[in-house]
């Protein structure tokens, strides 16, 4: 039988465990969990959260809204602070802007492509003698999902220029079709007028940027050792590249709007636009009973906008949001964030062992108007120094930007 005086005992002990725990909570929140409810709720102020600010760019937005929500509904910590996401989206080349001239100090950019990282690469380390993201570390700079660039043409005119799929003369091949002053009447159709090709601006957007780099790489006949001097020292290139630029009356701003006009004008106002395949997906029911059929084609050398996610190295950015980043592109990267990617949004996972053709696959509903999942027999073009990357911006910023 417990005495008095021993329950008292009881009932001091407790109490200096309780206050015991209270305070660590205080100084320590990954102790609150076991603090007495009432009294923590009461007494103990809710932990700070750990925010991590994600710089991104616009063509992944539902998906990564989405996928927020989910991961947060985890109730994320980090020593015992929740994990807050922050989102603000921005062009890719917008986000090495912003970053490299200080308006902006994010945990996380996300451009659209590597491209956009290799570039940051260059300009940080010449702006601040060291690179502020690190590619080669797959841990703190990784993608997340993919696409590759794709040109969308419809039917009917793409069999008069290239048939079934384009070979490897394409950007070639394009470039003396938009060129000829016959137009569609060197092809025998004269009734279509001249050919219409269109990009985004390479400045703003990067399926646009893309659309440059592939093109350079398609004039050389080459898929690696891109250099400075290959767009600086050629003046036939360079004579070239501008001819198949002036054929192009305005530039969109951003892939998603290029790909609408095309599908609410139709070839009144394009004939082939460059766009992502995740892009084309989006719209390919929008695009049934307008104008014909609408394909998908994919060029003889392959660039992949692979949405990158790379954690800064910068003195605004705390080890606590670090690890709180890595948790989030952890999440990200795991399975269902990737099946949601793929079978409502059209990203390819980077997760290799989800199947691209399963059912409700964009891949499988999709495969007549030319979406391939298999790509293997299509080399992938490197991606090139950043320095080399910057002087094709410059370029076109000298010589076409309007």
């Amino acid at each position: 039988m417990y005495t008095p005086k021993f329950n008292w005992f009881l009932f001091v002990l407790y109490a200096l465990a309780a206050v015991g725990v209270l305070v660590a909570a205080l100084l320590l929140p990954s102790f609150r969990p076991i603090a007495y409810a009432p009294l923590r709720e009461l007494i103990l102020p809710p932990p700070e959260p750990v925010v991590v600010s994600v710089l991104y760019s616009t063509e992944k937005e539902a998906w990564l809204s989405e996928v927020i929500a989910d991961f947060e509904a985890t109730n994320p910590t980090i020593d015992g602070h929740p994990v807050q996401i922050e989102l603000e989206k921005m062009g890719s080349w917008e986000i090495n802007a912003a970053v490299l001239d200080g308006t902006r100090q994010p945990v996380i950019v996300s451009p659209a492509s590597s491209l956009q990282i290799a570039a940051m690469v260059d300009s940080s380390t010449v702006k601040f003698g060291n690179p502020i993201v690190n590619p080669a570390d797959r841990t703190s700079c990784r993608p997340v999902v993919t696409t590759p660039l794709v040109l969308v043409a419809w039917k009917e005119r793409a069999d008069v220029l290239w048939g079934n799929q384009p070979g490897k003369s394409l950007w070639k091949d394009l470039h003396n079709a938009l060129t000829d002053p016959q137009g569609w009447a060197a092809l025998n159709h004269p009734e279509w007028g001249y050919v219409k090709f269109g990009h985004t601006d390479p400045l703003k957007s990067n399926s646009g940027f893309m659309t440059t780099l592939l093109m350079t790489y398609g004039y050389y006949g080459k898929t690696s050792n891109l250099s400075a001097s290959d767009i600086l020292s050629n003046t036939e290139y360079q004579q070239w590249f501008l001819e198949t630029e002036s054929s192009i009356g305005t530039f969109e701003y951003s892939t998603g709007p290029l790909m609408e006009k095309m599908v609410v004008y139709g070839p009144s106002t394009f004939d082939i636009v460059a766009v992502y395949e995740a892009t084309a997906i989006e719209q390919a029911e929008n695009a049934v009973g307008r104008y014909g059929e609408l394909r998908v084609y994919y060029p003889p050398a392959q660039l992949w906008s692979d949405h990158p996610f790379c954690i800064l190295n910068t003195d605004w950015v705390t080890p606590q949001q670090t690890e709180a980043a890595i948790l989030f592109m952890d999440y990200l990267t795991s399975e269902p964030a990737q099946k949601l990617a793929l079978l409502k949004y059209g990203f390819r996972p980077v997760d290799t062992s989800i199947p691209l053709e399963q059912t409700g696959s964009p891949f499988d509903r999709y495969a007549a108007n030319g979406f391939r999942a298999d790509l293997s027999n299509l080399p992938d073009v490197e991606i090139p120094a950043g320095n080399v990357l910057n002087t094709l911006r410059d370029f076109w910023s000298r010589n076409v930007s309007r």
